[in-house]
């Protein structure tokens, strides 16, 4: 049986440097800097993920190919990505592709709800898209942040009711904060960093840079 393992446990593995967890399980960018390399990188990714009946999300753009893994049936990482994370970069190596962690993010809309009910139809409506367990929704053709829906016991009026959540790698989130404040925004709180740390633009709109740390 498949046994579901932590980010930490993930990071931990040899030959996985190229790889980043963020929320949606491990992710990785490799710089191939032209369409032919990444659709060699690609080719070999599929024989891979064939070979281990395994298969990530791959995005193909001219500059670079961007991989995420996840196990399904546990709902997270497994052993199955660590072994194909491996192969996966091995591959990268023989055809002298470099990853770029700085590239590596999870974008995700959190909207504040009382009865979901009365709100989440809406939004999938809206969008087109899918549940996924009680608190989300995501774009069934995988392009588009996903929806998470957090639930408030009473109104909030003071703070916006919608914010976005970026998850970054761990080694990368505190030069994303200093970045993002150098741009003219405020760290609103740091309380619970490393797992987020929320800052605001300007006029008060929030956004959480999240790591995997401080949540295992």
């Amino acid at each position: 049986m498949t046994e579901k393992i932590a980010p930490r446990q993930f990071h931990e593995a040899p030959g996985i440097e190229d790889w980043r967890v963020v929320f949606e399980g491990a992710c990785a960018h490799f710089r191939t800097k032209s369409f032919a390399v990444g659709v060699a990188l690609v080719d070999e990714i599929g024989r891979l993920a064939d070979a281990a009946n395994h298969h990530p999300d791959v995005d193909l753009r001219y500059a670079g190919v961007t991989v995420r893994l996840v196990t399904h049936d546990v709902d997270g990482l497994s052993e199955h990505d660590v072994a194909l994370a491996q192969q996966i970069s091995a591959a990268a190596r023989e055809l002298g592709v470099a990853a770029d962690p700085t590239r590596v993010q999870t974008v995700q809309v959190a909207i504040d709800r009382l009865v979901a009910a009365d709100v989440q139809p809406f939004w999938r409506a809206a969008l087109g898209y899918q549940e996924a367990g009680d608190d989300d929704l995501v774009d069934p053709q995988g392009r588009g942040p996903s929806i998470w829906f957090q639930q408030m016991d009473e109104p909030r009026t003071v703070r916006n009711r919608i914010h976005v959540d970026i998850s970054v790698p761990h080694d990368q989130a505190e030069a994303r904060v200093a970045a993002a404040i150098a741009a003219g925004g405020n760290l609103v709180s740091d309380a619970n960093a490393p797992a987020w740390w929320t800052l605001a633009d300007a006029e008060g709109n929030e956004a959480d840079v999240a790591t995997w740390m401080g949540r295992d």
